[in-house]
């Protein structure tokens, strides 16, 4: 046995022996074989590929500053604001949001377009924040033993260019399915999170029915990863009703969500240059 995989087996060893961790959303014991300090080097080292894989970054910087902005917004209230977290929209058709470990969300430009208001892109936000808090891929992978051990080694070793491995993270990654329990999970949590940021609960319903339509007119992709949303809706409703039914008015910010990215797709498909976006909200 060479001494790289000699260091991967005991690695993979110490890993296994301490299988689990606290989870911050909920507060309960999940399996789990990986640290959080590996789940950020995973992000580090599959994040560029698996943006290349979602049609890559697009390309407009206005654009992506604005969604920064408001995902920052998010991650400050979150359980884990000392993650680096990173906020970018991939050039896509497709209805879809993704979360990959160690602070990296994606939204592509075809949701982008279905939503109306920076409160709705807050509830999206929130809840890819809320599965990255959670550590929900890490955890669906540390169930999956053979991935794990595959995976385990890998970064112990750090070989790079290990294709295998690469190709099956990131295969988990895109076509991940979380179980109700954590949908519901981070569909909470980012409730939390997006009226602590100053966002109407309210908007993240909006969402869901707004998906829900499109669901009825054809597939929407958002639903091969995400569970369908009539009872979502049903306990979003409730706990907005129980806990926040007395607050009072929170951000919607359907004008600047117009501004700073309806028209940008729109005035893209023209070919024709969108203003910058200033984060105090005023344009420029």
């Amino acid at each position: 046995m060479t001494k790289g995989a000699a260091a991967s087996a005991l690695a993979l060893m110490l890993a296994l022996a301490s299988g689990c961790a606290v989870n911050p959303v909920t507060g309960q014991q999940d399996l789990m074989f990986f640290s959080p300090d590996e789940d950020v080097k995973l992000g580090q080292k599959y994040a560029p590929e698996i943006e290349k894989q979602l049609g890559g970054r697009f390309p407009d910087e206005n654009l992506q500053s604005y969604l920064d902005h408001v995902g920052q917004r998010i991650a400050r209230v979150c359980h884990r604001p000392d993650i680096a977290y990173h906020f970018a929209a991939v050039d896509v058709d497709m209805e879809n949001a993704f979360a990959v470990p160690g602070g990296y969300v994606y939204i592509t430009s075809g949701l982008l377009e279905k939503l109306g208001s920076e409160a709705q892109l807050a509830a999206i936000l929130a809840h890819e924040v809320g599965h990255v808090v959670a550590r929900d891929t890490m955890a669906a992978i540390s169930r999956q033993i053979g991935m794990t051990a595959a995976l385990a080694a890998a970064l112990v070793s750090g070989a790079p260019g290990d294709v295998a491995n690469a190709t099956s993270f990131i295969t988990s990654v895109l076509s991940l399915q979380y179980s109700r329990d954590d949908e519901k999970d981070a569909d909470l949590a980012g409730l939390a999170y997006m009226i602590q940021a100053g966002y109407d609960p309210n908007a993240m319903v909006e969402t869901m029915r707004a998906l829900q339509s499109l669901q009825e007119v054809r597939p929407v992709e958002f639903f091969s990863t995400h569970p369908n949303p009539e009872n979502r809706i049903i306990y979003l409703q409730e706990r907005i009703e129980r806990r926040y039914s007395t607050l009072g008015l929170l951000k919607e910010g359907r004008e600047e969500y117009a501004q700073n990215v309806l028209a940008v797709l729109k005035e893209r498909k023209k070919g024709v240059r969108t203003k910058t976006f200033d984060v105090s909200g005023e344009g420029g």
